[in-house]
């Protein structure tokens, strides 16, 4: 079974950056497509970004496009979420998930955005905005 590893959170004012990375054993990440997602109490997980190697595609939420940046490097079978310009809403615990690609072929389908599609997931990361 995969094993998915968040780390890079913290505490940062409005305006900062931060650089979270999901290290992954188990399996290459070049047969998955990997998402981020965000929840914080009394809402549903949500999406934020996801990455398909089987086209190469890249798909944001709207609250953090131009804003977030999804990567991944398969040299280190890691995948990243770069986050500038944090505002306090972006507070959240945030969560990497991996789908085989042959259920989610590109970061385009709507599937890449809902949570039920992915089978692996890290055990989170706390991001906290001040203002």
């Amino acid at each position: 079974q995969m094993q998915l590893v968040e780390s890079g959170g913290g505490l940062v004012q409005a305006g900062g950056s931060l650089s979270l990375s999901c290290a992954a054993s188990g399996r290459t990440l070049t047969v998955y497509t990997m998402g981020w997602f965000r929840q914080t109490p009394g809402k549903e997980r949500e999406f934020v970004a996801a990455i398909a190697w089987r086209d190469g595609s890249t798909s944001y939420a709207d609250s953090v496009k131009g804003r977030f940046t999804i990567s991944r490097d398969n040299a280190k079978n890691t995948v990243y979420l770069q986050m500038n310009s944090l505002k306090p809403e972006d507070t959240a615990v945030y969560y990497c998930a991996a789908a085989p690609f042959l259920r989610i072929a590109s970061a385009q389908s709507p599937a890449a955005q809902l949570p039920r599609s992915y089978d692996y997931w890290g055990q989170g990361t706390q991001v906290t905005v001040s203002s």
